[in-house]
């Protein structure tokens, strides 16, 4: 029995012996590995140093104190971890290991002099914890030599081969100082921060509980300080590993999208200024965010940056390629929907509010807007810029990069490309008589061009007008009793190129207490080279175009009534007396016109008609009697009328 104890005293002995022995080892090895990390570093030309590594086998746990790492090159950023702790760390292979557990306490980065404004930042992270963790046990070098763009995808690179079920940050906060600088200084603050399901650089979800900002600047010798809160924000459907490719110069051709994020959406935000501005957004809301990496090119963006010697102004050449080079980066970018909803700014002149501002599929738009002006407040449910491109708006503007040099016409109607068309609906505007004047539609859209012009335009305008009494051009409205004008205008013109035909209909004016007329033309023989801002060419191909049938109608609401008080104001006559009048001098004049054209008496006739009973529509109709050039016919009609008049059949009607 004896015998038998002290074997298992021996064997106890033995076995703690092996344990310490084998627990200090692998404490060595930690060591080693932490060791070798920061060897690594230090090779690159950077400072490394660590406390305390400890590592316990039971729990299977490391600890690595009081890490501080400087970077090498000309980097001036240095990074310090009061603690690192990993529990169940193992092995998965030669080059990767796990933990279920990774918390870092005491984060602290500092950035030197960021940019062209050398600003100042830090960032500081209280505590971080990663569950289910699993990466690279270790990282490759870094690019000697690299560009900022080669720095940020490497990182990006090393954040895709790192797993995790959850990231979560209690609280992140972010200072930074420009110093006397236009950036001023001030202090961004994150809390409940957390990410979920990181794995091979796709992120299922990541939120923020609030953030808060506060930032001090100077303006015109006056300082300000601006303080805001944003609430609930979320970010859903992550792919880092579309902007690692989108950043990726062996991608460069590329043309296909790659989405980055899905959804995007925050709550409330709120910002206020000491000078006594008050903004407010009530969310935002942004779907499918692609980049492509063929134009997604930010290297070349940087390259086209002016140097950082601010003491001479960039030449002519250099602002225009930097802004080709920014054109061909947003069209590597595509957005599928923005939605900011519920603005509103509070100033000492007022309160302007607006429902939403929009973006989707090209259209821009804000609707809901409600703001004070000289003469009350100004409602407008909806302003649309249809098909609109940032793109080409930067592209137009590159043209305009040589100052002193007057832009030439093909700059100017390159404005076309920019976009395809204006909507403006639901406008009421006080007038200073405390009339209002409103506006239901007003739609203007082209398309078509042909080099930069468009051959195919469409005017829809709708809206009511209040009548100014002291205005002298509306003085006979105004003395007629008419207080407000209703006018509805409808414009469409289009070009068609197989048959060389183009048309003016429908061209409809209704001005609604008056009159409503409208004109049908069609001219023949249009040359695709009358398209052009080179008036000689213009002239040369119009000599090709002939004329077309001409219809013109004109229904009487008023405005018949309104000639005749007024020639009855003028001439001190009965309103009877006036008309007949009117009508008498009208077939005088046809009595002239028929000597010539016999078939102008009709028109004569059905005009005089018009005029005599009110109520009445006239129509005229020109048929060409054969081929009309359209320049001699309007050279005729600037010296001889009447011989113009008789290159058509004319018909002419009236009828209540």
């Amino acid at each position: 029995m004896k015998r038998i104890l002290i074997g298992l005293v021996v064997a106890a002995v033995l076995a703690a012996g092996g344990w310490f022995g084998f627990n200090l080892y692998v404490q060595h090895r930690a060591t080693a590995e932490v060791e070798a990390a920061f060897e690594q570093i230090r090779k690159q030309g950077g400072k490394a140093s660590h406390g305390k590594v400890a590592f316990d086998l039971m729990s299977r746990t490391v600890t690595v104190d009081d890490i501080v790492v400087t970077p090498g090159g000309e980097s001036q950023a240095q990074i310090k971890i009061a603690g690192i702790k990993g529990t169940g760390v193992r092995l998965v292979d030669e080059n990767r290991f796990s933990a279920d557990s990774i918390d870092l306490a005491g984060l602290e980065l500092a950035l030197g002099e960021i940019g062209p404004a050398k600003v100042k930042g830090s960032y500081r992270v209280p505590q971080l914890t990663m569950r289910d963790y699993a990466g690279p046990l270790h990282t490759p070098n870094v690019p000697a030599g690299a560009s900022p763009i080669e720095m940020y995808r490497y990182a990006l690179e090393q954040y895709a081969s790192v797993t995790a079920s959850s990231v979560a940050i209690p609280t992140l906060t972010f200072a930074f100082d420009g110093g006397s600088a236009a950036a001023g200084s001030g202090e961004f603050s994150y809390s409940g921060l957390a990410i979920q399901n990181l794995k091979q650089g796709r992120i299922g979800a990541m939120k923020a509980d609030r953030a808060n900002f506060t930032i001090n600047v100077q303006q015109a010798s006056r300082a300000d300080k601006l303080t805001g809160e944003l609430s609930t924000i979320a970010v859903n459907d992550i792919d880092v590993t579309a902007l690692t490719t989108a950043l990726d110069p062996q991608k460069a051709g590329d043309d296909s999208y790659h989405r980055i994020y899905g959804q995007i959406s925050t709550g409330p935000y709120v910002a206020t200024s000491t000078l006594g501005i008050r903004m407010q957004v009530d969310g935002i809301s942004i779907d499918e965010i692609a980049l492509q990496p063929s134009k997604f090119r930010i290297a070349d963006v940087l390259a086209a940056l002016p140097a950082s010697d601010r003491s001479s102004l960039p030449t002519p050449a250099q602002s225009r390629e930097l802004m080709e080079k920014l054109a061909a980066l947003y069209e590597g970018i595509r957005v599928g929907r923005i939605e900011i909803g519920g603005l509103s700014m509070t100033t000492p002149q007022g309160t302007p509010r607006l429902r939403s501002i929009k973006y989707r599929e090209g259209e821009f738009a804000i609707e809901g807007l409600d703001a004070p002006g000289p003469n009350g407040q100004v409602k407008m449910e909806r302003f649309a810029l249809k098909s609109f491109s940032v793109a080409n708006l930067l592209h137009w503007a590159a043209g305009f990069t040589n100052p002193g040099q007057p832009p030439s016409p093909d700059q100017i109607l390159a404005l076309f490309r920019v976009l395809e068309g204006v909507e403006i609906k639901g406008v009421v505007t006080p007038y200073k008589n405390s009339k209002l004047g409103t506006i239901d539609t007003l739609s203007l859209n082209w398309g078509q061009l042909v080099g930069s012009i468009p051959s195919k335009a469409s005017l829809i305008a709708k809206m009511v007008a209040p009548i100014d009494p002291t205005n002298p051009t509306q003085m006979p409205l105004a003395a007629a009793g008419i207080d407000k004008l209703a006018i509805d205008l409808d414009l469409g013109a289009a070009w068609t190129e197989s048959s060389g035909a183009f048309a003016l209909a429908p061209a409809t004016i209704d001005l609604g207490n008056l009159a409503r007329a409208q004109a049908r033309l069609a001219l023949a023989n249009v040359p695709r080279g009358l398209f052009t801002t080179d008036p000689v060419q213009a002239m040369r191909q119009a000599e090709q175009i002939e004329t077309g049938a001409i219809e013109l109608s004109l229904r009487d609401s008023g405005v018949v009534d309104l000639i005749v008080a007024q020639f009855s104001r003028m001439q001190n006559l009965s309103r009877d007396a006036a008309r007949s009048a009117i009508v008498a001098m009208i077939r005088a004049q046809g009595e002239k016109i028929a000597a010539a054209n016999l078939d102008a008496r009709v028109a004569v006739d059905a005009l005089a008609g018009f005029v005599a009973t009110s109520g009445q529509t006239l129509t005229i109709k020109l048929t060409p009697l054969g081929k009309v050039p359209v320049l001699q016919l309007m050279d005729a009609l600037n010296h001889e009328p009447i011989v113009a008049l008789a290159q058509f059949r004319i018909e002419a009607s009236t009828g209540l």
